[in-house]
């Protein structure tokens, strides 16, 4: 399948000073193959995919690790290389501040990044954020020179918050991570775009289906990350396309000022000057 080009190149998003083109970001997880995963991210277009980072990745890349593990995932990061995308490592997984602080340190060193997707757990079953932790780990991370990008809820006296630490992008969740039910709350997702119009806004997390990332879009939404919903596919690559279409079209619905919802009908055919029989 021949990779994917974005029509709204002239429509480019930016976060922290970098300006990308495709507003899809890609996970890298639980694809089938490197290659389909390499087929996906061409399918897509993204040009910034999410990486998780695990304490034995370190020891890995410094020849601590089963030479096979070692390989493996040099291997990995060749072929991220290799497609030319920009990486964001994220601190998945990580349930306290200590934890998610020493992953980002580590994702610096190893990725040459001062990005970071923020992610401190609090619930095990829905993988709800911690958004205590959140906020404290975000403060430190972002003194620290680090560039943060935290997966929140859709709360907006976090938001705030999280902004005053020094984030200057928010990621909040759509739904559970990996659930695929959509957008849970789309009036707190129109609420927290409404309440920050300038803050680069991406929904992450819970989305199935390209309808769910085009309306995330039409909300007003800058980008929407995914892995999952592409990822456990038949079809990955055919899954990616679809959502890069999907999210393309939700944006230009967005930029082309659409109508407002009424509560009563209102005819498209003009009845003026029409005759009346009695």
């Amino acid at each position: 399948m021949d990779a994917y080009t974005p029509h709204t190149a002239a429509d480019p998003v930016e976060f922290y000073g970098t300006q990308v083109n495709s507003r899809l970001l890609l996970g890298t997880a639980q694809y089938p193959s490197p290659a389909i995963l390499a087929e996906a991210i061409r399918a897509s277009a993204a040009e910034i995919v999410t990486v998780s980072l695990r304490r034995e990745s370190g020891a890995a890349k410094a020849g601590q690790s089963e030479p096979g593990k070692a390989l493996a995932g040099q291997s990995f990061w060749q072929l991220i290389r290799d497609l030319g995308v920009k990486v964001l490592p994220n601190t998945a997984g990580c349930k306290t501040v200590k934890e998610a602080v020493t992953t980002a340190e580590m994702a610096r060193e190893l990725f040459d990044t001062p990005w970071i997707k923020l992610e401190v757990i609090g619930e095990d079953d829905t993988l709800q954020p911690d958004v205590f932790g959140l906020v404290e780990a975000a403060r430190i991370l972002t003194r620290d020179g680090f560039q943060v990008f935290p997966y929140t809820t859709d709360d907006l006296i976090v938001a705030d918050k999280l902004l005053a630490a020094g984030c200057e992008v928010l990621m909040p969740w759509g739904a559970p991570i990996g659930s695929g039910r959509g957008l849970n709350n789309p009036y707190g997702l129109r609420s927290m775009r409404a309440h920050f119009p300038r803050v680069p806004l991406v929904v992450d997390a819970g989305v199935g289906l390209p309808s769910h990332a085009a309306a995330a879009m039409e909300f007003g939404y800058d980008a929407v990350l995914l892995n999952t919903a592409v990822a456990k596919a038949g079809d990955p690559v055919k899954m990616a396309r679809a959502f890069a279409l999907a999210i393309e079209a939700g944006r230009e619905g967005f930029r082309a000022d659409p109508m407002e919802a009424r509560d009563m009908a209102a005819p498209s055919t003009p009845v003026m000057g029409q005759a009346h029989f009695g």
